[in-house]
């Protein structure tokens, strides 16, 4: 199997959770004379199934990513670098948003609002990180697609 196609799975599994927690949960009480739609014994049968398998592929893919190296860097570590590049460009995208916006003056005479730094440098820093967080997430791709768990 493919890491890709752990992941995958995983977000199957993880899905499939979510969809026996709902069921569950319509199925916990019913009018007394009634039965439930589904059978919760059954359910919570499937939910330990689901767990189970989860928790094996959720195993397997940390060892892939902490043993598969590219350029001497593991999997674990471009997730990382990938995560944090997102963050830092989200916030940066918001800064540049405030520090790019334009105040309307009716006098010359009234206060002038300024941006605190070079928008244009930072858009360009920006678009920087932006190409190496794509670069990242393709090199992470690449990897799942091409490693064996």
């Amino acid at each position: 199997m493919k890491l890709a196609e752990a992941l995958q799975e995983r977000a199957d599994l993880n899905q499939r959770l979510e969809q026996l927690r709902s069921r569950l949960n319509e199925n916990a009480l019913v009018q007394e004379g009634e039965e439930p739609a589904e059978d919760p014994l059954e359910l919570l049968q499937e939910l330990d199934n689901v767990s189970s398998r989860l928790e094996q592929l959720i195993s397997m893919i940390n060892l892939a990513n902490a043993n598969t190296k590219k350029d001497s860097i593991t999997i674990t570590e471009m997730i990382a670098k990938k995560d944090v590049l997102k963050v830092r460009i989200a916030i940066l995208r918001d800064f540049l948003y405030s520090a790019s916006a334009t105040a309307s003056r009716a006098r010359n005479s009234e206060i002038r609002i300024l941006s605190t730094v070079n928008v244009r440098e930072k858009r360009k820093e920006l678009d920087a990180l932006s190409k190496q967080l794509r670069m990242i997430d393709n090199q992470i791709q690449e990897l799942n697609w091409t490693t064996e768990i």
